[in-house]
């Protein structure tokens, strides 16, 4: 059983700029695994910490090197020996030597790194690829992209209330045919843009179009408009996805949409999602109210639950304790996944696990601060989410995901599976559409 040997980390920057934490685990059988940690700008209250310098003369305040500090000499004496093939065992020794619930003493940032690159290191010591090793020879289905065309909220400098709008391709029986069906759809967003005088040169933080809307229906117009320009059936070709980040518009218990200039309550904002699916080909909405408004969950899941997938990204955070409350409460019907929200590789696996037990759609996702590591496509094959968000078709943080599934869905070969548009079935049905 190869056993861990030794431990580096530095600091390294992400795609906005800001440093990062990277940490590279070493064997004894000489075999190696390195780990890049990715950053949100658009956060949940309950993640688990990322821990900062808040030192003004490095980077502003956003330098790691406290994080890098604690890999090098609070958790690599105590992991030392121990063997690397035992994950479980080493996350569990990661969560006692923090002690904090939410990873406050060595932070979720450090804690993640050590947590990947073990694995990482493990898999390359029985010679398997990450899906592989996490997975199991059972490991063969390849995730539908939810890909961001249009970017709003903090990802896109406030140009819109909506963070992002994404599309779901349809009509692809297999992932590369999909993500080549996303590409005809950015490219047709940008001539969409253009015709209407609204195109704004550069993308935002996910690689998306950040054109000023006039109000938030425009972004679906748009999409609409992209999908016939690319020769796209709206709803049986590609539907459309919206991650509000609903946590940023509360003002005194109302939203507040700034781009309209009105404010709504719960109920007012959920009948207005009820008339965007019913109008437009929409059947995915990301925390579509905040993340501490479980009252107004229940409306929202209560009246569109059976029309729509429901994503708690903010309001779950890829936690045990709060989709555990999910579930009970019978609030949305699906995760986003993002292993940096909890720590460790172990507890991802954990909620995943209770996810699909509970019948949640899992989605895993990138973050807007991401790096080159492309671990994220890997777990998506090992767990069989079916779902995977990573952002736009642009910046090479992005691609490195997208790239790693197509060698992924070329290694597997016959063995590869792709359920895209049966996932949804049921929504599309709801709307009377057929599929393909």
């Amino acid at each position: 059983m190869p056993k861990i040997e030794h431990l580096r980390a530095r600091q390294v920057l992400d795609s906005r700029g800001n440093p990062t934490i990277e940490v590279e685990v070493f064997l004894q059988d000489g075999s190696y695994g390195r780990a890049l940690v990715p950053s949100g700008a658009s956060t949940g209250k309950a993640e688990a910490l990322e821990l900062r310098d808040h030192d003004t003369k490095d980077y502003l305040g956003r330098g790691v090197r406290r994080a890098i500090a604690n890999v090098e000499q609070a958790i690599a004496p105590e992991i030392m020996g121990m063997e690397a093939f035992d994950q479980a065992a080493l996350d569990h020794k990661l969560l006692a030597l923090d002690g904090a619930e939410n990873k406050s003493r060595l932070g979720a940032n450090a804690i993640l790194g050590v947590s990947l690159g073990v694995a990482r290191a493990a898999a390359a010591s029985a010679g398997l690829p990450l899906y592989r090793y996490l997975g199991g020879v059972g490991a063969v289905e390849l995730p539908v992209p939810m890909v961001n065309i249009l970017s709003g909220g903090l990802h896109g400098g406030g140009n819109a209330d909506f963070q992002d709008f994404l599309v779901i391709p349809l009509r692809a029986q297999r992932y590369s045919e999909a993500l080549q069906d996303a590409v005809a759809i950015f490219r047709a967003m940008k001539e969409a843009l253009k015709s209407r005088g609204v195109y704004v040169a550069g993308v935002a933080d996910e690689g998306g179009y950040a054109p000023r809307l006039a109000s938030n229906e425009a972004g679906f117009e748009l999409m609409v408009e992209a999908f016939e320009r690319a020769g796209f059936r709206p709803g049986q070709d590609a539907a459309i996805a919206v991650d509000i980040a609903a946590s940023h518009l509360v003002e005194r218990d109302r939203y507040r949409l700034s781009t309209e200039g009105v404010e709504l309550s719960a109920d007012e904002f959920v009948r207005r999602m009820e008339t965007w699916v019913r109008q437009f080909p929409l059947i995915s909405i990301e925390d579509a109210l905040g993340e501490d408004d479980w009252a107004g969950w229940k409306i929202l899941t209560s009246r569109l639950s059976p029309h729509c997938q429901l994503i708690g990204d903010d309001l779950f955070v890829t936690n045990l304790s709060r989709l555990k409350r999910g579930f009970q409460e019978k609030i949305a019907n699906a995760i986003l996944v993002k292993m940096n929200q909890v720590g460790t590789l172990t507890e991802t696996l954990a909620v995943m696990e209770l996810a699909r037990k509970h019948g949640y759609r899992a989605v895993i996702s990138a973050r807007s601060g991401e790096t080159e590591d492309d671990s994220i496509a890997d777990l998506a094959v090992a767990t069989g989410a079916g779902q995977i968000k990573i952002g736009s078709v642009t910046r090479s943080e992005r691609l490195a995901k997208y790239n790693r599934l197509l060698r992924l869905e070329e290694q597997l070969g016959d063995q590869a599976q792709y359920r895209g548009a049966e996932i949804f079935r049921d929504f599309l049905s709801q709307k009377g559409q057929t599929i393909g």
